[in-house]
């Protein structure tokens, strides 16, 4: 049961960074868009993706570690 409850909780943890990344690239990348500004934009965007998965390789690693 706490298995169980451990793995609803952590995919569910999972979920919010997901929907958090992508709220925040969609805030990064905006509508107004110059070309002066793309790799900026770019740059921004891999540092929250790099973040994100940070945080999903974390919980992967340490929450739901399977035991041997």
């Amino acid at each position: 049961m706490n298995s169980k409850i451990k793995k609803i909780s952590s995919y569910f943890l999972i979920a919010i960074v997901l929907v958090t990344t992508l709220i925040a690239i969609l805030e990064i990348w905006g509508l107004g868009l110059g070309i002066d500004k793309v790799f900026k934009k770019l740059i921004e965007s891999l540092i929250v993706v790099f973040c994100s998965s940070a945080v999903v390789l974390f919980v992967f690693a340490v929450v739901l570690k399977e035991k041997e």
